[in-house]
């Protein structure tokens, strides 16, 4: 009787995994409707990607003091400020928004220890002193300069560093990086999974961290955050989770989950950001741990319900934050072997003009 129960089971799985999507992708309704009636793969994603909008439209309007909504505006500043021509007159549409936000979460002691803070004063002040004649403008001048009366405005903060406005960089400046040894360095990179029994500094990790979030991100606003994790309790209830760690799992001390905050956005369509800036980052992540004498492996996380559950409840993650991927992390064994792992040529990945008609 289980014999037959499971070979029931087994048709009806494959029916409606393989066979019944194929009548349901004539239109993007009936793809819905597929999801509607006998899937739930998109459930959660859907929750949190509507928890995010939620969560950060409510900060905005009750708070007046929405973080990403701070940093985006800025960085749309700068992009303003450096333009070519240079308007004399911009962000009228979202300049009051952002002077609310900044007045609202504005701290003058972090100013010499935050330096996101000193960019939003440094950028505004830029903004507001370059400005032409506007009477919108010349009200929140007034409203800003007080807020900050007691702030030096030199052309240097106490600890050296020059104003953090768009720039002109210096060719002498350039790190002396050639493309050949870069290639080298991406050569040599591989996933490691073999690791030496020694305890990972927390510094190093702390190092490449910073080198990571140096990463390209839209709008700057880093949705995503690193949880590291090395304590042995803790590691024990999350290093099984991820697939892929058989056979080596026991040699993993240290073991990261970048997250996702999708808190960041107030639409639907920026709900799969957290993945691009994420994965900018994690590059550039496992590039500096290499020279940091330590090596890493990228894990994937497969959207599995029953993974995704257990995993919020070990790292108390918020409905909006999503996990996006893990990495072991560790010094190499010089002993254990990489995986070659020859990548596409590059007649496979790349076309020029592809699809001009000319």
């Amino acid at each position: 009787m289980k014999k037959i129960l499971g070979k029931l089971y087994f048709k009806v799985l494959l029916f409606k995994n393989n066979i019944l999507p194929r009548y349901f992708i004539a239109t993007p309704f009936f793809s819905k409707l597929y999801y509607f009636l006998f899937s739930s793969t998109f459930n959660r994603e859907q929750h949190a990607v509507l928890k995010g909008k939620i969560n950060h439209l409510k900060e905005l309007e009750r708070d007046k003091a929405n973080i990403y909504t701070l940093i985006r505006n800025t960085h749309r500043i700068e992009k303003g400020l450096l333009m070519r021509p240079r308007r004399d007159v911009f962000a009228l549409d979202y300049i009051e928004e952002t002077i609310e936000a900044f007045l609202n979460i504005w701290d003058p002691k972090k100013i010499d220890i935050d330096l996101q803070y000193k960019w939003f004063y440094d950028v505004l002040s830029e903004y507001f002193s370059t400005s032409g004649d506007n009477e919108l403008i010349s009200k929140l001048a007034t409203k800003f300069n007080n807020k900050v009366i007691n702030v030096k405005t030199n052309e240097a903060s106490s600890n050296g560093i020059e104003k953090s406005i768009p720039y002109h960089r210096l060719e002498e400046e350039k790190p002396n990086i050639s493309y050949e040894d870069f290639f080298k360095l991406m050569r040599f990179r591989r996933s490691v999974r073999w690791f030496l029994d020694k305890k990972v500094p927390r510094t190093l990790i702390d190092k490449a961290i910073l080198a990571a979030a140096q990463s390209p991100s839209a709008c700057n606003r880093q949705p995503f955050e690193y949880r590291v994790i090395d304590d042995p309790e803790l590691l024990k209830g999350v290093v099984n989770l991820p697939g892929g760690v058989r056979g080596y799992v026991d040699g993993i001390q240290t073991i990261i989950v970048v997250l996702g905050n999708l808190d960041a956005y107030f639409d639907e369509r920026d709900r799969h950001v957290i993945y691009i800036d994420a994965s900018l980052a994690n590059m550039s992540f496992m590039l500096a741990l290499e020279t940091l004498g330590l090596s890493s492996c990228a894990i994937n996380w497969p959207d599995v319900e029953v993974l995704e559950k257990k995993m919020e409840h070990i790292l108390k993650l918020e409905k909006h934050q999503r996990p996006i991927m893990c990495m072991a992390v560790g010094y190499p064994d010089p002993l254990g072997k990489v995986a070659f792992s020859e990548k596409r040529t590059l007649e496979h990945i790349r076309t020029y003009n592809y699809g001009n008609s000319n």
